[in-house]
């Protein structure tokens, strides 16, 4: 998808906005669904536009629209997700990059080095990815209680496990004594 959507930026005007819309249709749709590991992309829209910011940097704004159809992590049945969101990033052509080995991430995610093109159908796919939800999850579905233990020993439940479980257990003991 990057190949077709990469605008050189050389060929980008400095005074007006270059507007972008990207639909991608039913085969990069299932691609794109099949790369981020989701069950269906039923749909996808990202539109905006790409403005100069000074003579030398840029600015991406735009919006990302997408209904996701995932798996339940706990039923296992499709889930869909609307996802609306505004995307923007800026790319700097002196960015400053560590040299160190390890290094902090910056603290501003939204800036980018400036190379040769700016690609939004790379752009949407990384908003995409990025807003994906991590687990689905069924309206109303509960993830239930397993307990596991030897034969002939209490089993040990979460509620067991709690910091004050045992103080509760100790003072029902006490109260017994008494």
């Amino acid at each position: 998808m990057s190949e077709s959507t990469a605008l050189r930026v050389a060929d980008l005007p400095q005074n007006t906005p270059t507007a972008f819309e990207i639909v991608p249709g039913k085969e990069e749709l299932a691609a794109l669904a099949a790369e981020l590991g989701v069950t269906a992309l039923r749909k996808l829209r990202f539109a905006g536009a790409i403005t100069a910011r000074g003579k030398r940097d840029w600015q991406l704004k735009a919006d990302l629209g997408a209904t996701v159809v995932q798996d339940c992590v706990v039923t296992l049945e499709p889930v869909t997700t609307r996802i609306d969101e505004k995307v923007a990033l800026t790319y700097l052509a002196r960015f400053e990059t560590p040299d160190e080995a390890e290094a902090e991430m910056p603290e501003d995610v939204s800036i980018e080095a400036l190379g040769s093109h700016i690609d939004p159908g790379a752009v949407m796919a990384e908003a995409l990815a990025l807003h994906i939800p991590a687990y689905p999850r069924k309206d109303g579905a509960e993830l239930g209680e397993a307990v596991y233990t030897r034969p002939g020993a209490a089993p040990m439940r979460d509620e067991d496990a709690r910091p004050f479980a045992g103080l509760a257990a100790l003072r029902g003991q006490l109260k017994d004594e008494d």
